[in-house]
């Protein structure tokens, strides 16, 4: 049986650490070669050696997808040396925290460079780059964008911002053979989030909205946009899959 990705060239954003780190090394797995991006080198290196060492084939490259030219160059140099770009996952953001009457206009902006703008310059690119072949990208989005999430407001409408940003090209895309969905968490075990679920009764208090009774883990967020970036989900485009163990789908829970 071949593997669901076989022989596809991947990009994955914000690949060193988290979903990025945990969708490269599922990709890998499943056949595709993939480029992971960051910032930041040596968490690059480590998921590109654990993939190796698994028999994957992965490279790095450093790259700020807040800075337009670094991150285009980044995706165009690897449709260059692999000849094409299969699939685009843009999960790489960054977000501020505080109440909207204590807020700079600095902060609020900052939760979009990376986000927001970073997906659409990927998304633009990926269009161009796939227009003809087909493709998939997946964009990384988040409950904060579909719930009101107190002092996360910037965060908030940057990933609502995502959420119809990619509807829209979805519908662009369409005609080139290029689909663009949506994989929506709510709270994952990642570095992110370690220092809140690390208290003990912050973690049972954020566990106890959750219908599942727990919080969700990188390796299941993954496989979600495994399946997205597959070829078994030929006819999927224009979707928001909830990935929250139910989070989304209930008002409150029994506390």
């Amino acid at each position: 049986m071949s593997k669901r990705l076989e022989g596809k060239i991947a990009f994955v954003t914000g690949g060193g650490s988290g979903i990025g780190a945990a969708t490269a090394e599922r990709f890998a797995q499943e056949g595709a070669t993939v480029v992971i991006c960051g910032r930041r080198k040596q968490p690059l290196d480590d998921v590109v050696a654990r993939i190796k060492a698994a028999g994957g084939s992965a490279e790095a490259i450093v790259a700020d997808v807040g800075n337009e030219a670094q991150f285009v160059g980044a995706l165009e140099q690897t449709a260059k040396k692999h000849g094409r770009l299969d699939i685009l996952v843009n999960n790489a953001m960054a977000y501020t925290w505080g109440g909207i009457d204590s807020m700079t206009t600095a902060d609020w902006h900052a939760n979009f460079s990376t986000s927001v703008d970073g997906t659409f310059w990927g998304t633009r690119t990926a269009l161009k780059l796939m227009a003809g072949k087909g493709g998939s990208i997946v964009n990384i989005g988040s409950i904060c964008g579909t719930l009101g999430t107190p002092y996360m407001s910037g965060y908030s409408a940057a990933k609502a911002a995502i959420l119809n940003f990619s509807r829209a090209a979805a519908a662009e895309g369409a005609p080139a053979g290029v689909r663009v969905n949506v994989v929506i968490p709510a709270v994952v075990e990642t570095p992110a989030t370690a220092g809140m679920l690390a208290d003990e009764a912050s973690r049972k208090n954020t566990e106890k909205l959750i219908p599942m009774g727990r919080v969700g883990q990188s390796g299941e967020l993954a496989n979600a946009v495994l399946f997205l970036a597959s070829d078994e989900a030929s006819y999927v485009t224009g979707a928001a899959l909830p990935v929250d163990g139910g989070r989304s789908a209930v008002l409150v829970t029994a506390l």
